[in-house]
């Protein structure tokens, strides 16, 4: 989960991410992304397999967005989670509606944090995208924030290789087979879809950005005028 503290258009604000679950041979790779992109991350420590929506996952979600009080969250997209057969993704999008509808009602008032109702919320890789934020300026900060995560990596190299021919990798990077270490393979191949992705997105989608990325926005614009 991630927040902006400024909601105001064109503003800069600060972002805090937060992760429920990270295993420990990923976070070295997290904790060096964030690093990169100059934001603070915390490792919430949930369970594989054994995230609920009980009231003490609801507490620990509920202290953190009254703790951190964003104005806008970040967050997984709800329709993608549904069948996606990730472990927990389904209760973890549940708990997280949930937490964010309770962090400004008087669940858990004595955890002496005062509500805080949060506004705005984005899904990142929605299923149906109604917004595209212009990263251009941004995409060698991200290249090099991906090109951290090391373990994500080497085990994106271990999935293509048992999902794609031997030819279509070398297609999707030349010289493929050449390269010796995972964690090389993994970082030619995400370059690959990553900026592929970004471009659709973009201009590929008829878009006048070139690089963006998609978001859903939950509820209504409400803008004060029609814009451009």
């Amino acid at each position: 989960m991630r927040r902006r503290t400024r909601g105001q258009s064109g503003g800069r604000g600060e972002s805090h991410a937060a992760l429920m679950l990270c295993g420990e041979e990923m976070r070295p790779g997290v904790t060096a992304a964030a690093e990169v992109l100059g934001v603070p991350v915390q490792f919430l420590d949930f369970r594989h397999g054994h995230v609920t929506v009980d009231e003490a996952h609801k507490r620990a979600l509920v202290t953190l967005i009254r703790t951190v009080r964003p104005s806008i969250v970040i967050t997984q997209d709800p329709e993608h989670s549904l069948t996606d057969l990730d472990p927990d993704r389904r209760p973890a999008m549940t708990l997280i509606l949930e937490a964010l509808g309770l962090a400004g009602r008087g669940f858990a008032a004595d955890d002496g944090l005062a509500p805080h109702p949060v506004p705005t919320i984005y899904y990142m890789t929605p299923s149906r995208a109604n917004c595209v934020v212009d990263i251009a300026p941004y995409w060698p900060l991200k290249v090099a924030a991906m090109n951290s995560l090391r373990s994500q990596l080497e085990f994106s190299a271990a999935h293509w290789e048992t999902q794609l021919r031997p030819a279509d990798l070398e297609a999707l990077v030349p010289g493929y087979a050449d390269i010796t270490d995972a964690y090389e393979r993994g970082r030619a191949l995400h370059e690959v879809l990553d900026r592929a992705t970004h471009i659709y997105q973009g201009i590929g989608h008829h878009g006048r950005y070139a690089f963006a990325e998609a978001y859903r926005r939950e509820g209504d614009f409400h803008l004060p005028a029609l814009i451009e």
